[in-house]
């Protein structure tokens, strides 16, 4: 079954007191307890923005070289986001459509283009 990626972008939200962040997180969270109840999640995060970039890695003379922080040019941080194995795009779409009504901002969905690579409990997907 194809998964896909649901995801938004920090820059997308505009901003919210703490009791709208807080709302909003009811009301995404319910949306995931939907996906898991429909067995579709594989996994979701959020509250990210620049504030929680660890760091940037870049390959120089066939080494990594570790900065702090995000990668300077970068104009867009992921927000959030949920990988979900659905049959197709228009149940991916849906996902999306719920999650966008939830939060009341743009999804952005990504189709992934074969199967990923994960352990759970220790065993391959």
């Amino acid at each position: 079954m194809p998964e896909y990626l649901i995801t938004f972008n920090d820059e997308w939200v505009p901003p919210h007191t703490a009791e709208e962040i807080r709302a909003k997180g009811v009301a995404s969270r319910a949306v995931m307890e939907e996906m898991q109840a429909a067995d579709v999640l594989i996994f979701s995060n959020g509250a990210l923005d620049r504030s929680t970039a660890l760091c940037s890695v870049e390959l120089v003379d066939g080494k990594p070289v570790f900065t702090d922080g995000p990668y300077v040019e970068t104009k867009e941080h992921l927000g959030g986001f949920a990988v979900v194995e659905v049959p197709d795009d228009d149940a991916a779409r849906y996902w999306a459509g719920r999650l966008a009504t939830a939060l009341d901002w743009p999804q952005e969905v990504h189709r992934f283009r074969g199967p990923g690579e994960a352990r759970r409990h220790g065993a391959a997907r």
